[in-house]
């Protein structure tokens, strides 16, 4: 009998639960997790953690001190189930602030402190902008790993990389979205997938270049952009997609592998060259800007949720 293919998967690629659901991260076993507004949004609405939000939320000193307060305490009881990396995010509403960004970071990673997490263990989630790669650039620096998301566009890959960020997550399934309302009869399934398309560029760049930071694609639609990126150093994946997975049988091929550095990176983008290829990039413009404010969304129902706490 073959096996299924997210065994299959595991044995080639980091597998990451992009979820903060205690249960399903029990039932599938990943090395990482990773969290975002949206994901903390549906963990804190469930109601077995509504007597421990309403007691963080009650001592917290402000709402952005309750915002982190529940973060933390989720991605501590994440970091009990899985023994490598746990995503937590900067709040959006700073994506064009190094300074703040560098200041909210340091105070998430002092919080995990004393929870008994290490700084080993978290990953900062910071948006790629380039207030956020400059920021980011900084921590790194510092010791303290970051995760640069809302990655759409080559240019943004290539400043992270020349920033030494650990790990970046480039996103599939945004993109497609956004090439499918532009063209919605053309065939993107496969290798024509332009998400798997554009991972895989920012893999080839990364290992062609001898550049350490991880790619961990992720926002998959369907099983089959996963398995067409199986092989890439961590995919990030919900439950249900991550089930769908677990219950197929067949043979898994490997799409991608580092084939080791072959020239010597190229010079490194200054402001003003990165800022006018995002703006080059229509998909990677919009996308971005629609992913910072769909995550301030779903924080400011985290914010109304976390303030009627308050009040209780």
């Amino acid at each position: 009998m073959a096996d299924d293919l997210l065994s299959q998967l595991k044995r080639m690629t980091t597998v990451v639960a992009d979820t903060g659901d205690l249960e399903a991260i029990r039932r599938f076993s990943p090395t990482d997790a990773t969290t975002n507004p949206s994901l903390i949004l549906q963990a804190a609405q469930q109601e077995g953690r509504r007597a421990r939000l309403a007691e963080i939320a009650r001592h917290a000193t402000d709402i952005d001190d309750a915002l982190d307060g529940v973060a933390v305490e989720i991605g501590s009881e994440i970091s009990a189930l899985v023994p490598g990396y746990v995503s937590t995010e900067v709040s959006a509403r700073l994506s064009f602030d190094s300074e703040a960004t560098l200041a909210r970071a340091r105070s998430l990673i002092e919080r995990y402190g004393r929870h008994g997490v290490g700084p080993e263990r978290i990953l900062i989630k910071v948006a790629a902008t380039w207030e956020g790669i400059q920021a980011a650039r900084v921590l790194e620096r510092e010791g303290i790993h970051t995760n640069l998301t809302l990655l759409f566009g080559f240019a943004q890959a290539r400043a992270c990389a020349d920033a030494g960020v650990t790990l970046v997550s480039p996103f599939v399934g945004r993109i497609l979205d956004w090439h499918k309302a532009q063209d919605p009869e053309a065939d993107f399934a496969g290798d024509r997938d332009p998400g798997v398309q554009s991972v895989r560029r920012i893999y080839e760049h990364f290992k062609g270049h001898g550049f350490e930071t991880i790619v961990m694609g992720a926002s998959f639609r369907n099983s089959g952009e996963i398995q067409a990126l199986a092989g890439c150093d961590r995919l990030t994946i919900s439950p249900a997609l991550l089930g769908e997975l677990a219950e197929t049988e067949g043979t898994l091929e490997r799409r991608l592998a580092p084939l080791g550095a072959e020239t010597r990176p190229p010079e490194p983008q200054d402001e003003a060259e990165f800022r006018w290829a995002l703006n080059e990039d229509a998909m990677a413009t919009e996308k971005l800007a629609e992913g910072i404010r769909k995550f301030m969304a779903d924080q400011r129902r985290l914010e109304a949720l976390l303030g009627e706490l308050r009040q209780a």
